[in-house]
């Protein structure tokens, strides 16, 4: 390989390695090796560079189809930065989101990725200080991660209530996956606040990121709720079924928002009313916060994701 680009052994071996080399030099050698059909030990460099090419990445819940969508684009976007993707779900649960934590800083992932069940866990503080964290959707409380990927959750949720309230609904079912031993989530503490600004009347109820969430939809129409703000479209695909089990009509007898915006929303009949968070950029940022970090990058990324209101045919 040296003598094919004329490069030392030692520039080569970095170059392979994605380390103290120009770009330049990067592309060189990998095009050199492309052509000669040569291929990296991967135990070996794991060995040299003390690095094992793992991320991992802690999903709060796989039932909920956008951190599907989020899950499968952080792992391509890993693989074109020859990283890999090793991918964990806490299914909505803190204590496994810890014990799964701790397990993939054990296994010696050369960073984290997670999307928070519980950001102001005090177990995060700890477990920065020995591994790269990046955070997606809430900063983790107390913590020195390497990055975070943030949503503008007063501006989401300003945007989903005050759009229901200027079509005339005053009260409101909120679903919201969050669970009672984890009630300091900010979007679901900005719901509250911004309900009481709009003079809304709102019931909190949680529902899970699941076709299961029919169930609650329907307990909720039987208590007499006709207009919903889900923070999962997900859990709004469970209102549309209810709705829809029930003899209601969406949007002529039961209004619907989402959250989310994922792809299957904009198919349903008639499209859900959501709100959009650009999927493809928050994998970009949190995959160079993450790849950054892993190699060795110490400024810390913050990146705040604002959103944009999709309003589509499922609020009356």
């Amino acid at each position: 390989m040296a003598k094919a680009t004329g490069l030392s052994p030692a520039s080569v071996s970095y170059a392979l390695r994605g380390m103290q080399v120009s770009g330049e030099t990067i592309e060189r050698v990998r095009r050199a090796a492309a052509e000669l059909g040569y291929e990296a030990d991967p135990i070996a460099r794991a060995l040299a560079s003390g690095r094992t090419g793992m991320i991992g990445l802690l999903c709060g819940s796989l039932e909920d189809l956008w951190q599907q969508a989020l899950a499968v684009g952080i792992g391509r976007a890993l693989k074109d930065n020859d990283r890999y993707a090793l991918i964990l779900d806490a299914v909505g649960d803190p204590a496994r989101e810890r014990t799964l934590a701790r397990q993939l800083r054990d296994q010696r992932v050369d960073a984290l990725i997670v999307q928070p069940v519980d950001p102001a866990a005090p177990f995060w503080a700890e477990l920065c200080e020995s591994l790269p964290v990046v955070s997606i959707g809430d900063a983790l409380a107390g913590a020195r991660t390497a990055g975070e990927v943030v949503f503008d959750n007063r501006a989401g949720v300003t945007l989903a209530l005050e759009h229901l309230r200027d079509r005339g609904h005053r009260r409101l079912a909120v679903l919201t996956p969050t669970r009672a031993s984890t009630p300091d989530r900010p979007a679901d503490v900005h719901v509250l606040a911004e309900a009481e600004r709009l003079a809304l009347d709102i019931e909190v109820i949680t529902a899970p990121q699941s076709p299961a969430a029919t169930g609650v939809a329907r307990g909720a129409l039987a208590a007499g709720h006709r207009a919903f703000f889900c923070f999962s479209d997900s859990i709004a695909y469970g209102v549309y079924a209810a709705s829809v089990a029930g003899g209601l009509r969406i949007p002529l007898d039961v209004s619907v928002m989402g959250y989310d915006d994922h792809p299957m929303s904009g198919l349903l009949t008639p499209p859900l009313t959501t709100v959009d968070w650009d999927i493809d950029r928050i994998v970009r940022a949190a995959v160079g916060a993450v790849v950054d970090a892993a190699d060795g990058e110490t400024r810390h990324r913050r990146i705040v994701q604002s959103p944009q209101l999709r309003e589509r045919g499922s609020v009356g």
